[in-house]
């Protein structure tokens, strides 16, 4: 970590790692990498966690989408509508799984009309800029600004271009644990970690009512 940071700061990082360190895209079962199925696979969990459910349902049901075979914008757009919503249902994903069911169809159509079912070829247009890249994700069917800003939170260790990203709730989390409450400052903070996997943790922070108590005692047992 940098100099400039705190021995504080360091030992809190160090408990909300240690508590927390893990990105969705890893509990989801997905093996990061800058090839086309794993980004598709975290495209379509950033869709399902971007909906007003718990994201442990999410997660499920992108392992369910998988588990069934729907791992590539080909197969997902070959699936029948039902095959879809059978499967998220399976994940429990019901509230939402016929109209989910519809924009994955669309989503993984225009992903291979777009972009040849290749997402780096969008990395590639938006050339570094983070709000085109955002955009660009925007095009997809069932991708609104919080599912454009996930994926861009758990990519940004294969995609770095983009800057360093903890979201509005990563925000939230490292305001709970008592971590800077900006992107700049958590950058430092988060210096030699994976940034994808701090970014997670915070998330997970703040959906934790628990985590202010546990990580700050965690981090004071660390002295």
């Amino acid at each position: 970590m940098s100099a400039g940071v705190s021995a504080s700061a360091r030992r809190t990082a160090d408990a909300l790692l240690e508590r927390y360190g893990r990105t969705y895209a890893a509990e989801a079962g997905i093996r990061m990498r800058d090839t086309p199925q794993p980004l598709y696979q975290l495209l379509v969990l950033s869709h399902l966690l971007s909906a007003r459910i718990r994201a442990p349902v999410a997660v499920a049901a992108a392992r369910a989408l998988s588990g069934h075979g729907m791992r590539t914008p080909r197969r997902m757009a070959d699936a029948t509508w039902q095959q879809r919503v059978d499967a998220l249902g399976e994940g429990g994903y019901r509230r939402y799984d016929e109209r989910t069911s519809t924009q994955l169809g669309e989503g993984a159509e225009l992903v291979l009309d777009l972009w040849k079912g290749d997402l780096r070829r969008l990395r590639a247009e938006a050339d570094g800029d983070g709000e085109a890249l955002r955009a660009g994700l925007r095009r997809v069917p069932g991708i609104g600004p919080a599912g454009a800003d996930i994926f861009v939170r758990e990519v940004q260790g294969l995609w770095p271009e983009a800057g360093f990203h903890v979201g509005a709730k990563g925000l939230q989390g490292a305001e709970r644990v008592g971590l800077p409450v900006s992107d700049a400052r958590l950058a430092e903070v988060a210096r030699d970690r994976d940034p994808a996997v701090f970014a997670a943790a915070l998330v997970r922070a703040a959906l934790d009512k628990e985590s202010a108590g546990t990580v700050r005692e965690a981090a004071r047992a660390r002295k």
